[in-house]
């Protein structure tokens, strides 16, 4: 993998240098509290591919990038649409799914894994329930408890509805996207964006740029 662009790095890179997996995770690492944003998308901007899963436009560079930012992460965040449609299963991470019915999804039933919902949903609070809002869920409440709970670097992974609502709260620090080399046009109603569903606006500053088989991997932090 090239490094085009690494003015933070947090060693010596000259630009078009070759890195390995060590020194993809000290660009992604970090340290205090940090809520990440993590995508995938094709050249034309869709969040998922003909199927409609990010699996079918990841590539091999895209992973290496993906893996780094769950290694360097204390909790992920996912929405459960998400969940279901990629079929997230446990992870070596403590999982956070955020949903307004009462009940994991099936794929992500596991000891590492937490429910966040509202209180109309009918869910009992518990160590594995977080009761986060009545009628919606309130999601800097869950990001102040995933912290509480498992630490302070939490990577959220999608979908784009969940992405939308974080930034637009203010929540977000870093978005690492990944673009790898596919167009698959359709509509919006099926190849979402991301973030997706909400209006935002927000600057961001590149920290770094990676290359790859034509995979390019960007992570930018909010300009406050």
């Amino acid at each position: 993998m090239r490094v085009l662009i690494a003015d933070d790095a947090p060693f010596d890179v000259q630009p078009g240098a070759t890195v390995g997996d060590a020194e993809i995770d000290a660009l992604y690492a970090s340290t205090g509290p940090l809520l990440r944003l993590n995508f995938v998308a094709t050249l034309d901007g869709a969040a998922n591919g003909p199927d409609g899963v990010s699996g079918s436009i990841n590539s091999g560079a895209d992973h290496r990038g993906f893996a780094a930012m769950r290694r360097a992460a204390d909790v992920l965040l996912v929405g459960a649409g998400t969940v279901r449609a990629e079929e997230y299963g446990p992870a070596k991470t403590p999982l956070v799914v955020v949903s307004s019915k009462p009940t994991l999804p099936q794929s992500a039933q596991g000891a590492n894994v937490v429910l966040a919902t509202t209180e109309s949903s009918g869910a009992v609070e518990s160590d594995r329930v977080w009761i986060c809002g009545e009628d919606r869920v309130d999601v800097a409440r869950v990001i102040e408890r995933a912290r509480e709970a498992f630490g302070p670097h939490v990577l959220c992974e999608g979908g784009p509805t969940l992405a939308a609502e974080l930034v637009a709260a203010g929540l977000v620090d870093e978005l690492g996207l990944s673009w790898t080399p596919h167009p698959v046009g359709g509509a919006r109603s099926t190849h979402p964006r991301i973030p997706d569903g909400t209006d935002v606006d927000v600057d961001l500053t590149c920290r770094h740029l990676l290359e790859e088989d034509g995979t390019l991997l960007g992570l930018w932090r909010v300009t406050r």
